[in-house]
């Protein structure tokens, strides 16, 4: 859904050409992230195997054997290419393969160093919108930059947490990083984001540049909708630990 923040915030939602274009964006990168999930689960297979929710996935399951995996992400990175090759623009693909690079290189290396893993989690977010700005070929504002980066570490440390919790005493066996973070750290991680985040849209909402552009200062309104939602998030995850399943609806 971050693909459609710039085309919203552009004030060109309505816009048809651009609104396709955002669309089918969105679709390549609905396929470049089913390809990342089909790497990640291939690479962790023995270690989800053993994790309590993990281990109901497809290949940790034996439900589908690797080789069918395999041959699923081929065909899906070949899908997704042509796709944009043949309808999207140069600066679109450019920023959807840095965003593949990225999660490869998350996936082997980078999801094992700490602090950088959740930056990298969070880089991932930020190319989604910036995928969305060169769609449509439109500039990306600095507040819609630093409102997504906060979002995304918001997004990042609370699957962290509902990791550790999820699996308490075993969590650093099935994921060495976790051994470097403890619920207190990340709830004052979590804390600094969630007041940055509400912080930078506030002001975003009443800077001259963004009255100036929506021609009122009505946007001001949204922000109890802001803190609703980043309540909610909050809510579901330290009681219904739910951050794992909320994390793949973005």
């Amino acid at each position: 859904m971050f693909i459609f923040a710039p085309l919203v915030f552009s004030q060109n939602f309505f816009h048809q050409p651009l609104l396709l274009k955002s669309v089918t964006a969105f679709l390549v990168f609905c396929i470049l992230s089913g390809v990342v999930y089909i790497l990640n689960d291939l690479i962790d297979l023995e270690q989800d195997k053993m994790h309590p929710i993990k281990s109901k996935r497809p290949l940790a399951s034996g439900q589908l054997k690797p080789s069918f995996a395999i041959i699923s992400l081929i065909v899906l990175m070949v899908l997704s290419s042509g796709i944009a090759v043949v309808f999207l623009n140069i600066p679109f693909i450019i920023t959807a393969v840095l965003y593949l690079l990225l999660q490869i290189i998350y996936s082997t290396v980078l999801k094992h160093i700490v602090i950088i893993d959740v930056f990298s989690i969070a880089a991932g977010f930020l190319l989604r919108v910036i995928a969305g700005a060169e769609v449509i070929e439109v500039t990306i504002s600095t507040w819609l930059l630093f409102c997504t980066i906060l979002l995304s570490l918001f997004l990042a440390l609370s699957k962290r947490r509902h990791e550790l919790i999820l699996l308490e005493g075993n969590a650093m066996h099935h994921r060495k990083i976790l051994f470097e973070y403890s619920p207190k750290l990340l709830d004052q991680m979590i804390s600094i984001v969630t007041t940055s985040t509400v912080v930078a849209y506030i002001l975003y909402t009443v800077s001259e540049d963004t009255v100036r552009k929506f021609g009122t200062d009505n946007l001001k309104y949204t922000v109890p909708f802001v803190l609703y939602g980043i309540f909610r998030y909050l809510y579901l995850i330290h009681q219904k630990v739910k951050g794992e399943a909320l994390k793949r609806y973005f």
